[in-house]
């Protein structure tokens, strides 16, 4: 009896985690209207960093070949090293397949040129809407650059947004390049000094709130380093304490720190040449304790970093712990953070964001972690049972749609 309780039970877990859409609350790609900025296809999927990195492994040839490449060189390449002449078994390039699959394509054809016409009938206003349809995405959240020449003129001028598509704003330039930074910001009008005297926290906090209001933004951000430390006095925790913080106490915008990237760790790689290392703990303590007013989002990219990143959310509830970010983001790593957070936090955590930039890789990643949450759920929620209390469905439906956004939207005010 007990046994058909729990098969019961986990069925309808996995029901609904599956049909429960998702807020993916983290991601680099770009509404439809931002036109050549939006990544999609297989010539994307194929030349994601990710492979990049991996199919490097299989040579001994340096890169300097592959970025002479076009990008269909590039894809091309990567499919013969990583699907042609081994099996593609590694997660990312499971995600390809994956992709491909949810997309109603046959990967066994393992032809490129066939897969390829495949998507030449999309536009990227219909493939979006396909992707968010399969993925049972019904919100992505983007990460916004005011910083980058290519991006900053969609905002500057306005454009006819996508329903499902909101916005983050994204201060890297601005909290780890301030020499670089400055003069930018003074040539847009804003009175700032490259020794942050004067006017400058003043004329930050403005252009943090004009672009807050342009872009709706529903929260800030920054990708720290590992060796970021608060409250050491440096320029970056400057501009934090007397412009970031205090402009998110008035906007109701939290601060969202993804830390731990080590960047350019291997330049011949270029992008996919960035690692990692284990971040500061205590740093993000003392800053929720310092600042109990403003609301904090915090992902880190070390293994070694999770469990004392959990034991600080439950100390702290202006900090909120979301996703498995980059290198976390594979199935055995994702169930062992899902099943420790849920065990610290309850349902007060974000246990996964998608990180995607290309459009494809919404259906894949969701179509991998829902399994890894279900799984997880279903066994606390046997516990559950096992100790008198009777999960119902819309109690497992309330809780589903909690961690798959629901909680952020709370926690965030949006």
């Amino acid at each position: 009896m007990r046994a058909e309780r729990h098969s019961t039970l986990s069925q309808i877990v996995h029901e609904v985690v599956n049909l429960t859409p998702v807020f993916d609350i983290h991601t680099h790609l770009f509404d439809p209207a931002f036109g050549p900025l939006v990544s999609w296809g297989i010539d994307e999927l194929l030349t994601y960093h990710y492979l990049i990195a991996e199919s490097f492994r299989t040579v001994s040839d340096t890169p300097d070949f592959f970025w002479k490449l076009d990008q269909k060189g590039q894809a091309d390449w990567i499919w013969k090293q990583l699907f042609t002449e081994r099996s593609p078994i590694s997660e990312a390039c499971r995600g390809v397949i994956t992709s491909l699959h949810l997309l109603g394509i046959n990967p066994r054809q393992r032809d490129l040129s066939s897969i390829r016409k495949h998507f030449a009938s999309w536009t990227a206003e219909t493939f979006t809407d396909r992707v968010l349809q399969v993925a049972k995405v019904r919100k992505v959240c983007m990460t916004n650059l005011p910083f980058d020449d290519q991006e900053r003129p969609y905002w500057e001028r306005g454009f006819q947004r996508h329903p499902a598509f909101v916005a983050a704003l994204r201060l890297d330039p601005l909290l780890l390049e301030w020499d670089r930074t400055a003069p930018q910001l003074y040539s847009w009008g804003y009175d700032v000094r490259a020794d942050l005297s004067g006017k400058t926290m003043d004329e930050v906090r403005r252009f943090l709130a004009d672009w807050t209001l342009k872009m709706d933004s529903q929260y800030c951000m920054a990708s720290l380093p590992p060796d970021w430390r608060f409250p050491e006095n440096s320029a970056t925790n400057r501009l934090l304490q007397e412009a970031v913080l205090p402009f998110g106490r008035e906007y109701n915008q939290a601060f969202a720190m993804m830390i731990g990237v080590r960047r350019g760790v291997n330049p011949a790689l270029r992008m996919a040449g960035d690692s990692l290392a284990p971040a500061d703990v205590p740093s993000v303590e003392a800053l929720c304790s310092a600042y109990p007013q403003n609301k904090f989002l915090c992902t880190m990219l070390a293994r070694e970093n999770q469990h004392a990143l959990c034991v600080a959310a439950r100390k702290f509830s202006n900090l909120h712990i979301f996703g498995c970010w980059w290198f976390l983001n594979n199935p055995s790593l994702i169930e062992e953070s899902m099943r420790m957070r849920i065990e610290l936090l309850g349902l007060g955590v974000t246990p996964q964001h998608s990180d995607c930039r290309v459009m494809d890789q919404l259906g894949y990643k969701w179509n991998h972690s829902r399994p890894i949450l279900a799984k997880v759920l279903a066994e606390k929620y046997g516990d559950l049972e096992d100790a008198g209390w009777h999960p119902s469905r819309p109690e497992i439906e309330k809780d589903v749609h909690a961690l798959l956004g629901g909680e952020l939207e709370r926690f965030i005010g949006r």
